[in-house]
């Protein structure tokens, strides 16, 4: 069985069939530049152009870097234009895909769903918690495999500041960082969200997880196992799909 999954991320809109059964890209994925500003009109642009470039016709599952309640309704927009506050990403979605059914969540929340299915997570019980590291930090909370939906970590705050603005994958490249200074701050981000919750496991997910053995070694005292993402930056665009497929 197959479904269309889009991942719409800060810097990038990406898209691909997916293979439900395997949990992976039925073809390869098919990106387009996130328009800035980040508006409603041009983000759905964006997924237009993707969907269309696989002539798709059937249901389309999205995600979206903010909180999603109902299924539609985005209530938060740190990464993306601000007038996304309050829409109705499904209808909006669905009109700019000629009518097609369109399911909306959370971009981590998406990204952890596949990882607990067919990647890192799988088989593993207790709290386990996946981070994605980007153009912000995305959370995906999940306790002995149920997602706790929305959790938004990423906004924790962290020496003063939003813990996206110090230790995001955009924190490392605006500030010119290295990988081991980086790591560091992961490490202090991590150790904060480890003294709230207490999780069995990290999973590290987004763009770095292809980089892991750049940075994972020099994070050091936390006590939970942290490991990169298997999936890796495909994890939001399956996970769209797998929740599509259960609206369908």
């Amino acid at each position: 069985m197959q479904i269309f999954g889009v991942d719409i991320g800060g810097s990038g809109i990406k898209g691909a069939p997916v293979d439900l059964d395997r949990g992976d890209l039925a073809e390869e994925r098919f990106k387009v530049l996130t328009p800035h500003p980040a508006t409603p009109d041009g983000v759905a642009d964006g997924v237009k152009q993707v969907v269309e470039h696989y002539g798709w016709t059937g249901p389309v599952g999205l995600t979206f870097p903010g909180v999603v309640t109902g299924g539609s309704h985005v209530r938060t927009a740190a990464n993306v234009d601000k007038n996304w506050i309050d829409t109705d990403a499904r209808a909006l979605f669905s009109e700019r895909l000629g009518g097609l059914p369109v399911t909306v969540v959370n971009d981590a929340d998406a990204a952890g769903v596949a990882e607990i299915a067919f990647g890192a997570g799988r088989d593993r019980s207790g709290t386990v918690i996946l981070l994605t590291f980007g153009t912000g930090i995305g959370s995906a909370v999940f306790v002995d495999g149920v997602l706790v939906p929305n959790t938004e970590l990423g906004h924790l705050e962290l020496k003063g500041h939003d813990a996206e603005k110090r230790a995001s994958s955009k924190a490392k490249e605006d500030n010119d960082l290295t990988w081991e200074h980086w790591a560091h701050r992961v490490q202090k981000y991590l150790a904060h969200v480890e003294m709230l919750f207490s999780p069995e496991l990290f999973i590290i997910g987004g763009g770095v997880s292809r980089k892991s053995e750049k940075f994972l070694h020099y994070i050091e005292g936390i006590e939970a196992e942290i490991v990169p993402a298997q999936l890796q930056n495909n994890a939001g665009i399956v996970g769209a799909a797998m929740h599509a497929a259960k609206q369908a």
